[in-house]
């Protein structure tokens, strides 16, 4: 009955130590999917990337639409209604419409190289995405493999103590 006891606690302990691979295998795998996720490289941003950030982010505001729409009732407005004498961009308004193309050809590039910077920023998040996705991937097969090896654990050790229990009960039939 001890040579029983003792192969019964000697499964257990196999069953401990194979646990404990699978898990060291998991955590060695997800080492290098953790450590990218936790340690993002920093971004160090140029002066000339900073302003086309904020011209960008003032060029796509409701204050900058309200503000230029103001500029320039207020353009035409004085351009019309003062004496001629007084007028710098008559009735045309030549000199508003070279300031608008201007505005616009400088603001377009700068806006442009804003979105190319967010759109790096959407690509990165778009991998480390895919690398939490990999990983939760990674965990459930490892907790797949831990359950999988656990049935077939108890179901060896169930037949193992099933035999054990049939070879007690015929040596007390046998006693009997």
């Amino acid at each position: 009955m001890d040579k029983d006891i003792t192969k019964l606690l000697t499964a257990k302990s196999e069953q401990i130590k194979k646990l404990q691979e699978i898990v060291k295998k998991a955590i060695e795998e997800e080492t290098l999917i953790t450590n990218n996720l936790l340690n993002p490289p920093k971004e160090i941003l140029t002066r000339g990337q900073t302003i086309s950030d904020k011209v960008a982010k003032f060029g796509g505001s409701w204050a900058f639409i309200i503000s230029f729409f103001i500029i320039l009732v207020v353009w035409v407005l004085f351009n019309t209604l003062t004496p001629v004498k007084d007028n710098f961009d008559p009735y045309p308004f030549i000199l508003m419409n070279l300031i608008l193309s201007c505005i616009a050809a400088l603001q377009a590039p700068v806006i442009m190289m804003s979105q190319n910077r967010q759109e790096e920023k959407d690509r990165k998040r778009a991998e480390n995405d895919y690398l939490i996705n990999l990983k939760a991937e990674l965990e459930v097969k490892a907790l797949n493999q831990k359950i999988e090896l656990l049935i077939q654990e108890q179901i060896q050790t169930l037949f193992e103590s099933q035999a054990a229990q049939l070879e007690i009960l015929k040596k007390l039939e046998h006693k009997l």
